[in-house]
């Protein structure tokens, strides 16, 4: 198990790696540890439409990786995280938004209160599948940051991918596109060249403090 690392040395560390060590294994705890940072990530209205498939089965990765632009950290990557955004979850007649706000124990007064709340609030975003997945794609966005981050404090490395043929990355899984779409490909495992040097904008020029 690596040396844990402090969040700063954590975010220096962590870069898109472009290629990974096929020889270097991430172990189930090391993994689990990652996974969980993306489970107990934050969402808006607490709805977690997301779901993480774990791909190890070189077969399957061989098979995904023409339709991620031929990238080679999708096969020489140790794990390979396909997030996905959840759709027919967030409509208020699957049910399933019902249950998330049941977990809070509320009088049924103030349950038919957000309830209300969450429909017409996202009256537009639920007018579509296209704007569901819009809407729950970026949800997902946090949770790929806090696995990525997470991992970096493991001294595992990664690489988000969103360059991919979305339709055919699904077709492969064999994903049913009403409940879950493809948002990000996410490779993990233990880089084999040194980091190259981390490139950022001036603090000055990102951040403004408005008094």
């Amino acid at each position: 198990m690596s040396q844990e690392k402090t969040f700063q040395e954590a975010m220096a560390f962590r870069h898109a790696c472009k290629v990974f060590d096929e020889s270097q294994k991430i172990s189930k705890e090391d993994m689990l540890k990652i996974l969980e940072a993306g489970r107990t990530s934050p969402s808006s209205f607490g709805m977690e439409a997301w779901k993480f498939l774990v791909i190890t089965n070189e077969d399957l990765k061989a098979k995904l990786r023409p339709a991620c632009w031929d990238q080679v950290q999708v096969t020489s990557c140790s794990h390979l995280v396909i997030v996905l955004a959840g759709i027919d979850s967030l409509k208020p007649e699957s049910g399933e938004v019902k249950k998330r706000f049941s977990r809070r124990d509320m009088p049924q007064d103030k349950l038919d209160f957000y309830l209300g709340l969450y429909a017409s609030h996202l009256e537009k975003v639920l007018s579509s599948d296209e704007n569901i997945y819009s809407w729950s794609a970026r949800q997902t966005f946090i949770a790929a940051a806090n696995m990525m981050t997470c991992g970096a404090t493991l001294g595992i490395d990664s690489c988000p991918i969103e360059g991919f043929e979305k339709e055919k990355v699904e077709e492969i899984l064999g994903l049913d596109t009403t409940k879950y779409q493809l948002s990000v490909v996410l490779p993990f495992g233990y880089r084999l060249n040194e980091q190259s040097t981390q490139l950022r904008l001036p603090v000055e020029d990102v951040v403004e403090f408005i008094d």
